[in-house]
């Protein structure tokens, strides 16, 4: 019995994330299937194959690699719904395996200090949450910094994770300054010799100058207290936003110092594509994507499950 029980949250988080990337499989799956069976390949079928996976959100350089590869040794021949999706798994995981890398904390920074930050709506506040649940269950002591002052909402999201995790909880009242929260956690989770710090920041809007303003300055205090901290800035991004999520790590990595991505909402959106698209700009690492709500919905980032999920082939 014993030996087969590893497999079981295998096997559930496989069917969570082929389920939840279904919006975008089966549009991708249907199209190319419509332009396969009507005729052999040309390149005007090539043209559509790359337009079908443009509006998945793949992103231009990674779709004509795509339908180049589809291409090769194929013209004049028939092809098969099956053939093109084995060539899009391939090609998407050369994109993603540099990049599917796992969050290490470094136990000899203590506290070891994660940012979050990210715009509203992205599921920042609940990332951290889940986080905190799995960092707590791995026997670390984790402190949870409420830095998203502007809502109420958030900070007491924060506490019930907080009382779920039996995590401390550093909050201000709404509307408190977030760069002295940030400094009071910091020095509060040094003295009681805390594993994990995650703080939390303000949902703030990309073109919002004064937000970003705002969050130099945290990160200028966290310094102040540790020079080398933040350790990790994890940039969290929805999803379903599709090409604006290519703006928003542009003006996070900027300002913070992005130095991996989380993506929620995969299970929300035919545009699941945009993830390829972000690995094939930055390069920045992907540590952890979503599909639902649940705890353990955020599961680490593997490259080939994903590449198979987006393309439709059962893993």
């Amino acid at each position: 019995m014993n030996d087969t029980t590893p497999e079981t949250p295998k096997l559930s988080w496989w069917r969570r994330l082929s389920s939840g990337l279904k919006r975008t499989s089966s549009s991708l799956g249907t199209a190319v299937a419509d332009l396969v069976t009507k005729r052999k390949l040309d390149r005007a079928m090539l043209d559509d194959i790359e337009d079908v996976l443009l509006r998945a959100d793949l992103g231009t350089e990674v779709a004509g690699r795509i339908a180049n590869a589809v291409g090769t040794g194929r013209y004049d021949k028939a092809i098969s719904a099956d053939d093109v999706k084995t060539v899009v798994a391939t090609e998407v995981e050369k994109v993603l395996a540099p990049v599917a890398k796992p969050l290490e904390i470094d136990s000899s920074q203590k506290p070891f200090v994660i940012l979050v930050v990210g715009v509203n709506g992205s599921g920042k506040t609940t990332t951290i949450g889940k986080l905190s649940a799995k960092l707590s269950a791995e026997g670390r002591k984790v402190m949870l910094a409420a830095g998203d002052t502007f809502r109420a909402a958030a900070i007491e999201q924060l506490k019930v994770w907080g009382e779920r995790t039996k995590s401390p909880v550093i909050a201000g009242t709404q509307g408190s300054d977030s760069a002295s929260l940030a400094f009071n956690a910091l020095t509060a989770a040094k003295e009681q010799n805390i594993d994990v710090l995650l703080v939390d920041t303000a949902g703030r809007l990309q073109n919002k100058a004064e937000l970003m303003n705002e969050l130099e300055k945290v990160v200028r205090v966290i310094k102040k207290v540790d020079a080398s901290a933040p350790h990790a800035v994890l940039l969290v991004l929805d999803a379903t936003v599709g090409q604006n999520a290519l703006s928003q790590v542009e003006a996070f990595h900027r300002t913070a110092g992005v130095t991996g991505l989380v993506m929620t909402k995969l299970d929300g959106t035919a545009r699941g594509g945009i993830l390829v698209a972000l690995s094939e700009k930055f390069k920045l690492p992907v540590h952890f994507i979503g599909v639902g709500e649940g705890v353990d919905d955020l599961a680490p980032f593997t490259a080939r499950d994903f590449a198979n999920a987006i393309a439709g082939i059962e893993s």
